[in-house]
């Protein structure tokens, strides 16, 4: 094998970016969960609780998922849930540029749950990140994108007002969904192969279904780097029955 000092470098750069970005990460999670930092401060704090304190952050590990009631398994190509109804916020955002309407969205969220809000609070971060999809009437038409995030269980009854233009509180019904869940690190190609890889599992089942809108979602951090979850969901009914 051929020794290339200039990939040993690269690779040592990305390694040190890698490392400085997971401290950061770590250090401003950290200052708005002062639980979990009087625990990394505490002399007394056992090794098991510091780990765990740094996988939920790094890893996306412990968060509040909304509640829903798996159906009967019918194939072992995707599930079945029923969603309970619940609050979300969200921003919807149009274009053709999907995987960037996504990164302005989650940005404009990220604020809000760091307390970018009427109240000033600050919300815990939830999992999955969806983003509701509507397709446009063609191949060069835009299509609508709302992001959203779960509001944890203590802020359900009463969340933080948005401050941010565009940034708003939905009420989801109750909804029933087809779930195809996939790894890796998602993007638009893959999204799509396993939206139609789902369309076609219905399809062979002759189940009823809607193919939009649709949503996908995504459950880690991008500091995760194996068992990643992102999904695709396909809805049951239309929205307005």
């Amino acid at each position: 094998m051929i020794f290339n000092v200039k990939n040993y470098v690269k690779l040592n750069w990305c390694l040190i970016a890698f490392f400085f970005n997971s401290i950061s990460y770590v250090y401003f999670t950290l200052a708005r969960k002062p639980e979990l930092s009087f625990h990394l401060r505490n002399k007394q704090t056992s090794g098991s609780v510091m780990l765990r304190a740094v996988g939920q952050v790094l890893f996306s590990s412990g968060l509040q998922n909304p509640k829903f009631t798996a159906g009967e398994k019918k194939a072992q190509d995707y599930e079945i849930r029923t969603y309970h109804p619940a609050k979300w916020v969200s921003t919807t955002l149009s274009g053709m540029q999907g995987e960037e309407h996504i990164k302005t969205g989650f940005r404009r969220l990220f604020n809000y749950i760091q307390g970018n809000n009427k109240n000033k609070t600050k919300v815990d971060m939830t999992a999955p990140v969806t983003c509701h999809v509507v397709p446009g009437a063609g191949p060069a038409c835009e299509s609508q994108f709302t992001i959203s995030f779960y509001l944890p269980e203590e802020h359900q009854a009463n969340p933080p007002e948005p401050s941010e233009a565009g940034v708003f509180v939905e009420d989801r019904k109750e909804f029933t969904a087809y779930v195809r869940t996939y790894g890796g690190f998602s993007n638009e190609n893959m999204k799509r192969e396993e939206l139609l890889k789902l369309l076609e599992s219905l399809k062979r089942d002759g189940v009823e279904f809607v193919d939009k809108p649709y949503y996908t979602a995504g459950y880690d951090s991008p500091f995760k780097l194996t068992n990643r979850r992102n999904e695709v969901w396909v809805l049951k009914n239309a929205e307005n029955q």
